[in-house]
């Protein structure tokens, strides 16, 4: 298999760059902000980012293994957001809030 004309003009340096500062965003949004909803679509970010990277590799590499790798790590990002946004319903039920440092409240 080729590698597609799209990816010899863009050098793979570009892409690590990419991921890496897409990565980097998805991980300061998870240790900044308080809002569940921006800290759930910050790890869905990081995810996305390591999804490009696999992909990247897998293309220039001429291999179908990252691709694959991709396609799963996407159906547990599917499955991630089911289970994730039922438990921000559920918190925002319960506290009114989607405030995680609210969530202490739920101990009791």
């Amino acid at each position: 298999m080729q590698i597609p004309e799209v990816m010899r003009t863009v050098p793979l340096e570009y892409y690590l760059f990419f991921s890496t500062a897409l990565f980097v965003i998805g991980v300061l949004g998870v240790l900044t902000r308080r809002n569940a909803l921006v800290i759930f679509m910050s790890v869905e970010l990081m995810l996305n980012a390591v999804n490009l990277l696999l992909a990247s590799f897998s293309s220039y590499r001429q291999d179908s293994v990252g691709q694959v790798f991709v396609f799963f790590i996407m159906a547990v990002a599917a499955a991630e957001v089911t289970v994730g946004l039922a438990i921000i319903v559920m918190i925002y039920r319960n506290t009114k809030s989607i405030d995680v440092q609210l969530l202490n409240r739920l101990k009791g």
